[in-house]
């Protein structure tokens, strides 16, 4: 029997979401929508019924999940033999419900994933979503922060000493010779430190490319941000699978996987394809086109890096996930138990097209 998934990480996801969509907190089932243009394959004519497949993504509907929208109302699922569900879930209960077969296939960031397996979750990371880890420090650019350095005796407001944000400020610190020790640390556990960082009460916070810098800058006010990728690349969210499940349901995962991915190309070609999809998904978010339109042009950047535009989107860049697990077992307060995992633990790249 698989455990529920131990972490203090669970809010991450609901974050990144909430503020996205700019919705209240609230869990929503998102059911099947409509299958939209394109051409018809046997099983969806009718020669074989569709295989269920459940998909869990982030706490609740956002833009950021365009492409699995549009893969669903543009019939790419259905063409592909499947009928699929969405639920929305934060990102511990995913791990959790992932491993023990709940959803079929879900989505997490490397830096869950990693001590999920350490404590015998067994699922591994199968598609890269996010090329580029999305977490960030940002802060005015008016502050004259531009470097990790920048950041010694500032003011940085982050929602808790935990999770991926707590993982790449560490990282981030590190590359400068600095520890959390060298800034004032302040703790908004209701996630408030980007209205904090507006109203000037701290110098940067943590956050997400895809989010609060779209914001501030929505708003008026440029933004410095500060990434990790180059320091720790550290694993972004990307899909994730039961080792049962790529076992049992190996065609219909690749064939998943093959069609969000064509989905994801038609929306770095034209985004509004995938505000499109969004919104007639989730009506409520067409009430700002514009700033759905940002978040997602932002979220579309993340999609890709040297490593996939070499190997092909998707691609799992192994050497990366190895720093990382390197970094994260180095950490004073490792989440990791016991022997870390190796990267073949955690990642299978056998579901990839090609």
């Amino acid at each position: 029997m698989i455990t529920a998934y131990r972490s203090s990480w669970s809010l991450r996801s609901r974050r990144m979401a909430l503020a996205a969509a700019g919705l209240l907190s609230i869990q929503i089932l998102v059911a099947c929508g409509p299958a939209g243009s394109g051409s018809t394959s046997p099983a969806a004519a009718g020669s074989a019924a569709p295989t269920p497949l459940s998909v869990g993504l982030g706490y609740i509907p956002s833009v950021q999940f365009a492409q699995f929208y549009l893969a669903q109302q543009a019939g790419y699922y259905r063409e592909a033999g499947l009928q699929v569900t969405f639920q929305n879930k934060i990102d511990p209960d995913l791990v959790t419900l992932v491993g023990q077969g709940t959803i079929d296939v879900g989505i997490s960031d490397g830096t869950s994933v990693i001590p999920a397996v350490s404590q015998g979750i067994p699922i591994r990371y199968v598609a890269t979503i996010y090329a580029q880890f999305p977490n960030i420090v940002y802060a005015k650019q008016s502050s004259g922060i531009r470097t990790a350095a920048d950041l010694r005796g500032r003011k940085l407001g982050t929602p808790g000493k935990y999770g991926s944000s707590w993982i790449m400020l560490q990282a981030l610190l590190s590359s400068a010779g600095l520890k959390p020790s060298d800034l004032n640390i302040e703790l908004y556990p209701d996630f408030g430190q980007g209205a904090a960082l507006a109203q000037g009460a701290v110098d940067a916070a943590t956050g997400f490319i895809n989010n609060e810098p779209v914001q501030l800058e929505l708003h008026g006010t440029q933004a410095s941000i500060l990434r990790v990728d180059k320091v720790v690349p550290l694993p972004g969210n990307g899909l994730i699978a039961s080792t049962k499940a790529i076992s049992t349901k190996r065609t219909q995962l690749r064939a998943f996987i093959a069609a969000t991915l064509r989905a994801m190309r038609e929306i770095e070609a034209d985004p509004q394809k995938g505000l499109d999809a969004t919104v007639a998904t989730v009506p409520t978010l067409g009430q700002d086109p514009a700033a759905q339109l940002a978040i997602l042009n932002a979220t579309v950047a993340t999609w890709s890096n040297d490593y996939t535009l070499a190997h092909g989107e998707g691609a799992i860049d192994q050497a990366a996930w190895a720093t990382t697990v390197t970094f994260m077992a180095s950490l004073p307060s490792s989440p990791i138990s016991g022997t870390p995992p190796a990267v073949l633990q955690l990642v299978d790249s056998s579901l990839l097209p090609g």
